[in-house]
């Protein structure tokens, strides 16, 4: 297998090559500028990387990888619309830049173009990576919604978090890996498994994104530490919180969250110590190591080279080794 680097080189050169700003100008300029913001191309270098790991040259998987990265973008163009977001990797969101309208419109042309990406394989692979990718588009916009209800639910169960964070992140990851794996002509088996290896290790890594929220360091997390604090969200660590706390500190918990005002900076503060004492700190960190140990049993069973599944359990370390 190749390394890390490669793939991305090589997909970022094939997204270039797909540039092209038609008419209605404001209908594919936003489409171009969201698909150029950057960005660690993750979901569509798995794929090519699940191609080559059961023996398909790379190349065969560059457009399903391209449909994976135009709906992961065009999922977050609304994404940021439902959540009046003002940046994407530190630039103005689609609808910020242009209008709101622009952003649907932009965004829905994208969810085609994904498709589009798909229609040059054969029929039988052609029809199951369509299965795939039918099947994750629906669950995505589910965890969408899901999270979009949790805002105003105040009986969320961490059960339902996790699917939430599984719908909503995690299927994507397993559907890029198991695309590759279909395009590949792998067996249902190692098809399944490298799904099973990504959709854990997606819940894995939001999960230890929200423990970074809270405890990552201010100075290279990327966003503003306390950020899920401050917007009241009911993150895994705020609901163990509640479920370990004493009568004293859960009802603090409730009130730190009602939507009353608070002091940003002490909020945060008092609400990282809630969540130190009553272990919701430690019960996070177990929860991460719990879903990437079931990510890497799957990759150990796959039949396929050695140096591949060494790549992917290189990617899955260095993802749950963030500290910031």
């Amino acid at each position: 297998m190749r390394a890390l680097e490669f793939y991305q080189k090589e997909f970022i050169s094939y997204l270039n090559q797909q540039a092209s700003i038609k008419e209605p100008r404001n209908l594919y300029e936003p489409v171009d500028y969201i698909l150029n913001l950057g960005g660690k191309r993750l979901r569509p270098v798995l794929t090519l990387i699940a191609s080559e790991l059961f023996g398909t040259d790379y190349q065969e998987a560059l457009p399903a990888a391209m449909a994976v990265e135009v709906f992961h973008n065009f999922s977050l163009v609304h994404d940021d619309i439902m959540d009046d977001a003002p940046l994407r990797r530190g630039k103005p969101t689609v609808h910020e830049k242009w209008d709101v309208n622009t952003g649907i419109l932009s965004g829905d042309v994208m969810l085609i173009n994904s498709y589009e990406y798909l229609e040059g394989y054969e029929p039988e692979v052609l029809k199951e990576l369509f299965l795939v990718f039918n099947t994750t588009s629906v669950e995505v916009c589910e965890g969408q919604q899901y999270d979009v209800d949790f805002e105003t639910r105040t009986n969320v169960t961490i059960e339902e978090y996790l699917k939430m964070i599984e719908y909503k992140t995690s299927v994507l990851i397993g559907a890029a890996l198991k695309m590759g794996a279909i395009i590949a002509g792998a067996s249902t088996r190692n098809k399944d498994l490298i799904y099973e290896f990504g959709r854990n290790l997606g819940i894995a890594f939001q999960l230890q994104d929200d423990y970074l929220d809270a405890f990552g360091n201010p100075e290279t997390f990327g966003k503003q530490v306390g950020g899920d604090i401050i917007e009241n969200k009911k993150t895994f660590l705020y609901l163990k919180a509640l479920e370990l706390s004493t009568t004293e500190d859960r009802d603090r918990l409730l009130e730190l969250f009602s939507g009353q005002t608070h002091e940003a900076i002490q909020k945060i503060a008092d609400v990282k110590s809630i969540f130190r004492k009553t272990g919701a700190d430690t019960a996070i960190k177990k929860a991460i190591q719990e879903f990437t140990q079931e990510a890497f049993n799957s990759l150990s069973k796959i039949e396929a080279p050695e140096d591949g599944k060494a790549l992917l359990r290189q990617m899955g370390n260095n993802l749950m080794e963030r500290s910031s």
